[in-house]
């Protein structure tokens, strides 16, 4: 494959108790269930390697181990990132993830999960959870004890177009009725505090108590975040955060862009619009990688999209 080469991936979607059918009205994908929660649109992870679009059982888990040139000889037993769109028609449980020290020790040698949300659509008055109100850690276990979960939470407003940045150690989740695209580590491990004793198959979801509240920051400090935006050609592309895992962009395009991005690779998703990148056609809904050494990109059309690299 050649680095001036755009890489085009399939999704791989999981279904979910709390999924809907979104991504497919939204995005017209093919999902195998009404109830289809997430869409791991980039993703190299065993849980859900995206095949890579005209070749045949090729994957990008593959290509980085076989090509390790396109990115950029980058070191890692995995590719780095993940992306994917999740539809929460219900509630997800409540959860935090671990970092990578934590992860390591626990969790045989995985990574921490560090995460980001893009709100892409939700319901008017639509709220999720990030962070809680315990002012230490031992106020945190009285109250997940006692199940005082009201008290405990801490409820955000949400409405398209907001951006959260997810620290490990932070408690969180996404309420019904949120449609959003979430970059994050390639990782799969989430410890639940709390999933409103619903039943999975006939039995309740595990919970994993003692490792959340190992792992959660109490008490809470809020993250703040400050977008910068400028532009680009014909583009306004803002950087939506920095973070040691990743730095994560919006691009709002109604004409030309050019970049050149100088990095080991670059994930694009295209949340909106059609056009043509160096002349091959992407449209709302696709997810592609451009790989190191790809140079400057030249992308046309009305577009939005949110990119990504390490």
């Amino acid at each position: 494959m050649s680095s001036r080469e755009p890489i085009f991936l399939e999704p791989v979607f999981q279904e979910k108790i709390w999924g809907g059918d979104r991504l497919r009205t939204s995005f017209g994908y093919d999902i195998p269930s009404g109830h289809t929660g997430e869409c791991w649109a980039i993703s190299g992870h065993p849980g859900g390697d995206c095949r890579i679009k005209g070749r045949p059982g090729q994957t990008l888990g593959g290509l980085w181990r076989e090509e390790r040139a396109l990115f950029g000889g980058l070191a890692g037993e995995g590719f780095p990132l993940l992306v994917k769109l999740l539809d929460a028609r219900e509630d997800l449980s409540i959860q935090v993830h671990p970092d990578d020290s934590y992860a390591r020790l626990h969790e045989n040698g995985a990574s921490g999960k560090t995460e980001c949300w893009y709100i892409l659509d939700c319901d008017p008055d639509a709220t999720i959870i990030i962070g809680h109100h315990a002012r230490s850690p031992r106020e945190l276990r009285e109250m997940v004890e006692g199940k005082r979960w009201g008290e405990l939470l801490r409820e955000v407003p949400v409405r398209p177009g907001d951006f959260f940045q997810i620290d490990p150690g932070c408690v969180h989740s996404i309420r019904g009725g949120t449609l959003l695209l979430e970059t994050q580590q390639s990782s799969d491990v989430t410890y639940r505090f709390y999933d409103y004793d619903r039943l999975s198959e006939g039995r309740p979801r595990p919970l994993h108590i003692e490792e959340s509240l190992a792992v959660t920051q109490s008490p809470f400090r809020p993250r703040e975040l400050r977008p910068q935006t400028r532009r680009e050609g014909d583009a306004l592309v803002t950087e939506l955060v920095r973070c040691p895992c990743y730095t994560v962009y919006r691009a709002v395009l109604d004409g030309r862009w050019q970049r050149d991005w100088d990095a080991p690779f670059v994930n694009i998703s295209v949340l909106d619009g059609r056009g043509a990148l160096d002349g091959t056609p992407v449209e709302r809904g696709d997810h592609l990688l451009l790989p190191a050494g790809y140079g400057t990109m030249t992308l046309e059309g009305r577009l939005e999209l949110i990119c990504s690299h390490l």
